[in-house]
């Protein structure tokens, strides 16, 4: 396969996985969506990372920012709410007072997914440009802009539970997206 072939198809599977993550935000493709998305960004991810060469002209780089920059905002809304409703099913499934669904979640914690998609861009921008100290920053922002929400849930802390899974899950996708471009230009 030659080094135009292996970037066509990682730029193709790239916009899939962006497809399959715009999908993911319908209220019917929550369920399959967000991992058939994180499927194509890993397979595009082990192409890259095994291709013998790749080409990575200024085009293509323009391209592969562009994708994996909307990529990582757009898809990791969906993730985030796949993984939350798997907490959600660990805490009906435990069937105490403690636990506490999204929605519940949110009125604590309003704006999560605006906030969300910021800290995503940031992220990766940082993580892209060569700066992960910005990784830092955006999480020190986040926190310090969080704390008065999270000191007032006097609960059982479910808030700040879903803070810290919500943001892990988040950062971790965004710096996956960003993977890609360190991938290509290495």
């Amino acid at each position: 396969m030659t080094a135009d072939n292996t970037t066509q198809l990682v730029l193709a599977l790239l916009g899939f996985a962006l497809v399959a993550a715009a999908f993911g935000w319908s209220a019917y493709g929550r369920a399959i969506w967000p991992p058939v998305s994180a499927l194509a960004l890993a397979s595009a991810a082990v192409i890259a990372a095994v291709a013998d060469e790749i080409s990575a002209g200024r085009v293509e780089l323009t391209i592969l920012v562009a994708l994996a920059g909307l990529l990582a905002v757009v898809g990791g809304g969906p993730v985030t709410t796949r993984i939350f409703g798997m907490v959600d099913r660990q805490d009906v499934d435990r069937q105490d007072d403690e636990s506490q669904t999204i929605d519940q979640a949110g009125q604590v914690l309003r704006g999560g997914a605006w906030i969300g998609a910021l800290e995503r861009l940031a992220v990766f921008a940082g993580l892209a440009a060569g700066f992960p100290e910005g990784v830092a920053v955006v999480l020190a922002l986040k926190g310090v802009g969080r704390f008065p929400d999270l000191r007032g849930d006097r609960g059982s802390g479910a808030a700040t539970e879903r803070f810290i899974i919500g943001t892990f899950t988040s950062v971790l996708w965004a710096a996956a997206c960003a993977g890609m471009v360190a991938l290509v230009r290495r």
